[in-house]
């Protein structure tokens, strides 16, 4: 399995990829305004923090208020993914019997209404709140501000040749996909928005980015 992931990843389309300079340029702008927002994030953001916690650990006193899973970074980099918990604590092992249910096609799953969310965790993952934990990995370097959403292990396995382009850049807590369509495209959708955000990746577009997502995080169509 190891061996699936990790095999060597090449580009399809030699347009995707930036001048050497540019690029220089770009990844330390980039690693600069992660790093510098995501502390900001953290900080301005410690309040919600401590009443998100409060509120997981009110419903479910017994389970964690934080989740962690294992995801696959840029060039099949294994990394461990934060987010506040919302779903029962036994989510991963009931997976199986919902597979079944899947309502997305392709090497992803989604479910509307899966039963495993709890009350608290579908109020979060509207807002996207539950996604906020992950500004620790930006500060770490798993992750970026902005990139293709970061798949599973299982996910990568099923991925064709083109489908893992979307593994030539760090992964985003938000991307293009997020900030346009959210949950109403498929898996393939999906990959095309994020393999459409590394042709045009610039600073001025991550920031563009950025913005819509704040705008989109108001608004919970979508979003499950």
């Amino acid at each position: 399995m190891r061996e699936l992931v990790q095999e060597k990843i090449t580009y399809i389309e030699p347009n995707i990829q930036l001048g050497l300079n540019q690029q220089e340029t770009y990844e330390k702008f980039k690693r600069i305004m992660d790093f510098s927002g995501a502390i900001c994030g953290l900080f301005f953001l410690s309040i919600v923090f401590l009443f998100v916690i409060l509120l997981i650990k009110i419903e479910d006193p017994k389970g964690r208020a934080f989740y962690s899973q294992e995801r696959i970074g840029k060039n099949g980099k294994k990394f461990k993914m934060y987010k506040f918990r919302s779903m029962v604590s036994n989510a991963d092992a009931r997976l199986i019997e919902l597979l079944g249910q899947n309502e997305v096609k392709g090497a992803m799953f989604k479910m509307k209404n899966d039963p495993r969310i709890t009350k608290m965790g579908r109020f979060i993952r509207k807002t996207s709140i539950d996604e906020l934990p992950q500004l620790w990995n930006v500060v770490l370097g798993d992750m970026s501000l902005v990139g293709p959403r970061p798949p599973l292990t299982r996910e990568v396995i099923e991925y064709t040749p083109y489908q893992k382009q979307r593994l030539l850049v760090t992964p985003g807590c938000t991307g293009l996909w997020q900030c346009t369509s959210r949950n109403s495209v498929g898996f393939e959708e999906m990959v095309e928005l994020d393999l459409e955000y590394i042709k045009k990746r610039s600073a001025f577009f991550d920031i563009k980015i950025i913005l819509k997502t704040i705008l989109v995080m108001l608004n919970s169509k979508n979003a499950y």
